[in-house]
């Protein structure tokens, strides 16, 4: 049974909120130091939950997956934990990219004021 806007609105705030208290803990040298959640989006029928990271440092798409797929257990474990969930979503990592295109258009646009 789906859940409503409102509660499904909760429980995405809430997994991020954990989560970004969580993965600070994972020390797999494939993922870059200062994750940044930028949002989580958890199905209505609470099966998965699609976390979407932002990342400051330089990085390598493929080895930060290898190293995210490889602390998923980990990080569902530590959620059920927290959250007192019956069963936890699987957890589907997507890279969020906005951030850095964010800075580049910034400094774009600090290049073109200068000018």
């Amino acid at each position: 049974m789906p859940v409503n806007q409102y509660k499904q609105g909760r429980i995405n705030e809430e997994f991020k909120r954990v989560l970004a208290r969580i993965l600070p803990e994972v020390k797999d040298p494939r993922i870059p130091a200062m994750p940044t959640i930028v949002s989580v989006e958890v199905s209505g029928d609470l099966k998965y939950a699609k976390v979407y990271l932002s990342f400051l440092d330089a990085y390598d798409e493929r080895e930060v997956r290898k190293g995210l797929k490889a602390v998923s257990g980990f990080l569902r474990h530590r959620l059920g934990e927290e959250l007192q969930f019956r069963v936890v979503p699987e957890l589907v990592f997507v890279l969020d990219h906005s951030l850095e295109q964010g800075m580049r258009i910034h400094s774009i646009l600090k290049d073109l004021n200068e000018d």
